[in-house]
C-alpha cells in the first residue's frame, strides 16, 4: 500500500493544495526585488513586504498540513526525501522570516543587495524542496490512490 496523506478531504491531500501559495509569493518576491533593484520605486519595496508576509502565512498553513501527514504515517517518516523536504522547508521559512524582519527593521535599503540575495537563496531552496516533494509523490507514491479513480482514505 502507498503511504497515505492523513490530512485530506475526500481522499485529496491538503498539503499539495496549499503549497502553490507560498511558492508563488516567495518566487514572486525575487522577481519584485529585481524590479525594485532596477527601478528604485519604493512601491515595489512595499510590495515585497506584503508578498513575504502572505508567503509566510500560507507557508504556516502548508506546514501544518505537511506535519500532520509526516507524523500521521510512519512510512512517510521513513522516507529520506520526506526528511529533506521537511527540513528544507523549515530552513526556507526561517530564511524568509529573517528576510521580512530585516526589511521591516531597515526599510528598502536592506533589499539591495542583502534582501535580493536572501530571495535568490530562498528560490533555490524552493526548487530543492519542490524536487523532494515530487520525489515523494512520483517515486514513493505518497498520497497516491492504490486504484485509479478511487480516493485515498
Amino acid at each position: 500500500m502507498n503511504p497515505k496523506s492523513t490530512f485530506s478531504i475526500a481522499g485529496h491531500p491538503i498539503h499539495p493544495m496549499l503549497i502553490p501559495f507560498p511558492v508563488a509569493a516567495f518566487a514572486g518576491t525575487l522577481v519584485v526585488d529585481i524590479v525594485y533593484a532596477r527601478s528604485g520605486d519604493p512601491a515595489w519595496a512595499a510590495a515585497t513586504n506584503w508578498m513575504l508576509g502572505a508567503g509566510l502565512v500560507m507557508a504556516a498553513f502548508a506546514a501544518i498540513a505537511g506535519f500532520i501527514d509526516f507524523f500521521g504515517d510512519s512510512r512517510i517518516r521513513g522516507l529520506r526525501d520526506a526528511w529533506f523536504h521537511m527540513i528544507g522547508n523549515l530552513v526556507l521559512v526561517l530564511t524568509e522570516a529573517v528576510n521580512l524582519w530585516r526589511r521591516l527593521a531597515e526599510g528598502p535599503d536592506f533589499i539591495v543587495p542583502t534582501g535580493l540575495v536572501l530571495s535568490l537563496v530562498a528560490t533555490a531552496i524552493l526548487l530543492f524542496n519542490g524536487w523532494k516533494g515530487w520525489e515523494m509523490v512520483y517515486r514513493h507514491r505518497v498520497g497516491v490512490s492504490e486504484e485509479p479513480g478511487k480516493p485515498t482514505r
